[in-house]
């Protein structure tokens, strides 16, 4: 329910900044675990004191460069303890934090770093440090400072750079600032530079703990960017207001051993990831011998629990899944073993506060939840969904061209998703505007609701389903981990009776002449997914177009 002007003007009165909070935990917790650092195996633990004695030296130095109030600083890093005392310690020097994805090109990095004149750049761990070498070699006045683990390179080591007395003070933002300039992962073009406001991005956080019922008894993994918003508003910030301790991942290798010395409370995922688990356990304990068990009284509890004690996620309360669409069929298999994935809705232009499926209900598994308290959604003639709230961004970065047409006369935010709302008040995506396209029989298709019948074959980790020009719509995709070890006749069977099943479900321009299946995963690495997993859909017809408009006789194509 949206409330009303007087109670939601109250409500943003109310919002602290993320410093108050600091100084708050600072003053009365000072001694109290915050962030857990894995290091070589080790777990290096943080209080709220040290991350505010650390965030502080941050502050000092960069006054130290005599820098104008509200410079944008930047920050290109996997999630570690330095990143959020980083961010703490730019908002207390004044300044706009700039976070920009790790697994960003050297064009990406460039273009973010001149479109917001970004004078000074945190380099933290990365995969792989080629691109911000270049960039750096490339502009010899922008200051490097790295964080201090193996591998970083920069002008400025960590323990160089934070050797000064801490600030002493306790400066004060306007909640009107510019707080932050996050960079969009966009599928399309160059990122878009969404401003956010101390109000309305911490409005969201704040208001996150009442909605996800969090407090400072509750521990979450931080791994999923904090370049992107979901983690930034949801982990980060909403950390601030809860107390809430927060754990970080040491690698990809380690992630297994980190969540189980987590145990988190809270767990956040993406689509992909969420496969990825239901992938590992039925490499283990097959479907069919699965079902019978979770099937046999006593048995089945043992067994569920059993298998979230090897996620480590048995002390898990709160599952959630964002960024991308999660095949119904999958957050069903969740629900058999006692773990119930919440779906919800956002964007970056939000501080990715829409709709939440929390409490979950299985009877409504598919929709993205209901809009939390303060936002305001509706349906647009065309089926777009459009949203109002305190945390709308306040336009996009040097672009009031971009900013004019995303916002419509009335003040909501265009979304993009086409969507309905049912009689319960909970919200269906049914498709992107800008993703349908027209076949060769001047018919119009929206791929969402078709790839989301595929992936409920779990041997499907990817799809996407394109035809513009064509006859008939046909889905690209690509296989498992599990199953690329699997035959090939089984595969092709299986896909088979998944192309057969979902077309019986499709109107007749609707249905797929074929499916594709690429040996190769699309990747952030190779430009085909986003750095929040999305599929580039255009990226992806445009590399594949030969293999799109290529005539076969098979069913299921398998392409190198």
């Amino acid at each position: 329910m949206p409330l009303d002007n007087t109670t939601a003007q109250a409500v943003q009165n109310m919002i602290k900044s993320p410093l108050e909070m600091l100084y708050q935990w600072e003053s009365e917790s000072p001694d109290k675990h915050y962030l857990t650092q894995p290091i070589d195996g080790q777990f290096k633990t943080f209080t709220w004191g040290d991350v505010a004695s650390e965030a502080r030296k941050v502050a000092a130095k960069l006054q130290t460069y005599n820098y104008p109030h509200g410079t944008r600083i930047a920050i290109l890093a996997k999630n570690t303890a330095e990143w959020i005392i980083t961010d703490l310690g730019i908002m207390l020097a004044g300044h706009v934090s700039v976070p920009i994805f790790a697994t960003a090109g050297k064009d990406t990095i460039e273009y973010v770093l001149k479109h917001a004149e970004c004078p000074l750049l945190f380099v933290g761990k990365l995969d792989n440090t080629d691109a911000v070498e270049a960039v750096a070699e490339a502009n010899a006045s922008l200051i490097t400072v790295g964080f201090p683990y193996k591998g970083v390179k920069a002008q400025i080591e960590w323990e160089q750079f934070t050797n000064i007395e801490p600030m002493t003070d306790k400066p004060e933002p306007d909640m009107n600032d510019i707080m932050t300039i996050i960079y969009t992962s966009g599928s399309t073009g160059q990122p878009k530079g969404v401003v956010h406001t101390y109000q309305s991005i911490c409005w969201a956080a704040r208001n996150s703990l009442n909605a996800l019922s969090v407090d400072e008894s509750d521990q979450i993994m931080s791994y999923l960017p904090l370049a992107h918003i979901t983690e930034r508003v949801l982990v980060e910030l909403a950390s601030f207001y809860s107390g809430m301790a927060l754990h970080f991942v040491e690698s990809l290798d380690t992630f297994t051993r980190d969540v189980k010395h987590c145990q988190p409370t809270l767990f956040i995922s993406v689509p992909r990831l969420w496969t990825k688990f239901q992938m590992g356990v039925l490499a283990k304990v097959p479907q069919k011998k699965l079902s019978l068990l979770l099937s046999i009284p006593f048995v089945g509890k043992k067994v569920a629990a059993k298998i979230r004690n090897e996620m480590g996620l048995g002390n898990a309360r709160l599952w959630a899944s964002g960024s991308a669409p999660l095949a119904p069929a999958t957050i069903t298999w969740f629900n058999k073993i006692g773990v119930n994935i919440s779906e919800g809705w956002g964007m970056t232009e939000n501080s990715a506060y829409g709709t939440s499926s929390v409490p979950f209900r299985t009877d409504k598994i598919g929709a993205i939840g209901k809009a939390y308290d303060g936002v305001d959604i509706k349906i647009a003639d065309d089926g777009e969904i459009q949203v109002k709230s305190p945390c709308n961004m306040i336009g996009y970065y040097k672009d009031q061209e971009k900013t004019s047409g995303v916002f419509t006369n009335d003040g909501y935010l265009r979304t993009g998703d086409k969507g309905r709302i049912d009689e319960d008040g909970y919200v269906y995506i049914t498709g992107r505007l800008k993703d349908i396209f027209k076949t060769e029989k001047g018919k119009y298709v929206t791929p969402a609701p078709i790839e989301a019948k595929i992936m409920e074959n779990p041997i499907v980790e990817q799809v996407c389903v394109t035809g513009t020009g064509l006859p008939q719509p046909i889905a690209l995709l690509v296989l498992s981990e599990e199953a690329i070890k699997q035959s090939k006749d089984l595969v092709n069977h299986s896909l088979t009776e998944t192309l057969n099943s979902v077309n019986a479900t499709l109107e007749s321009h609707q249905r797929l002449d074929r499916i594709v299946v690429f040996k190769q995963e699309w990747s952030i690495e190779n430009d085909l997914l986003t750095p929040t997993l999305k599929v580039k859909r255009h990226v992806i017809e445009e590399t594949f177009n030969d293999v799109i408009l290529a005539t076969y006789s098979e069913k299921v194509v398998w392409r190198d």
